[in-house]
């Protein structure tokens, strides 16, 4: 069986910032990691491959910039067999359809898979939609907020949904597409063998002259989403300033007078 799994290098939460002028995200000369959600979606990944058992590989893909080769090599510690990244400044400015017509082209290009998975979303967009959307574009089975993968094989496989008041259980023909919530697993952590194999494990590079995909769907042009302003919320504090400087008492007097006031003593 083989096995794909969508990952994303994210700005590191704290700094993430927006260029005003065209409204996406700056990554240049930014701390990246990857996107904590995906880890969970690597990790099911190589569960269902121990589970499984010989013949099943496991392919990371990432779009990105050529830094990003970081998040694959960092996923291929964590068991994965192989990586790709979509890397173009033809890409850049992509939305969440594009990216996913890019992604979806990549996925081809690596010769499909039996079951495709990726995060809930990504820490820097938050939209939850790139996943999902590739499936769709591929035509697979899609099922979103997985929380369990009880079976697959033989053509099809079972999961269990985090729904609104509970749980759900599906059954769903492959090849499939599946978008896990972070509480399916604990990932685990990086073993220096994995590390080493990472480091040493080529990673190929695919640019939009590698992808049968037009220019109008690629980058800012395909992306029918376009942010037009960016605004940054104004935090403000208004209170009062009590001074003990010329009487503690009447300081302490003044701060009581303000909490009667308010009932709070």
């Amino acid at each position: 069986m083989r096995i794909g799994v969508l990952v994303k290098q994210v700005p590191a939460t704290e700094n993430v910032r927006i260029d005003e002028e065209t409204g996406t995200m700056v990554r240049e000369g930014v701390e990246a990691e990857l996107n904590p959600l995906d880890l969970h979606a690597v990790e099911e990944a190589v569960r269902l491959k121990d589970r499984l058992g010989e013949g099943t590989e496991i392919t990371v893909i990432s779009m990105g910039p050529p830094q990003a080769q970081k998040a694959v090599r960092a996923a291929i510690a964590m068991g994965c067999d192989r990586g790709l990244l979509l890397s173009d400044r033809r890409f850049a400015g992509s939305d969440t359809l594009a990216t996913a017509r890019t992604l979806a082209a990549g996925v081809k290009k690596a010769g499909g898979f039996d079951i495709l998975l990726s995060g809930e979303r990504a820490t820097d967009g938050e939209t939850g939609q790139v996943g999902p959307a590739v499936g769709q574009v591929l035509g697979m089975s899609v099922l979103t907020f997985v929380s369990a993968v009880e079976s697959a094989g033989k053509g099809s496989l079972v999961v269990r949904r985090a729904v609104e008041g509970g749980h759900e259980r599906v059954e769903a023909p492959l090849p499939a597409m599946l978008s896990v919530v972070k509480e399916i697993n604990t990932p685990r952590l990086c073993t220096l063998g994995g590390k080493i194999r990472a480091k040493k494990t080529e990673i190929p590079v695919l640019g939009a002259d590698d992808l049968p995909l037009p220019a109008e769907h690629l980058g800012l042009p395909g992306s029918p989403t376009k942010v037009v302003k960016v605004s940054y919320p104004q935090i403000t504090r208004s209170g009062k300033k009590v001074s003990a400087a010329d009487s503690v008492d009447g300081a302490v007097e003044e701060i009581l007078s303000v909490l009667r006031g308010r009932g709070i003593v």
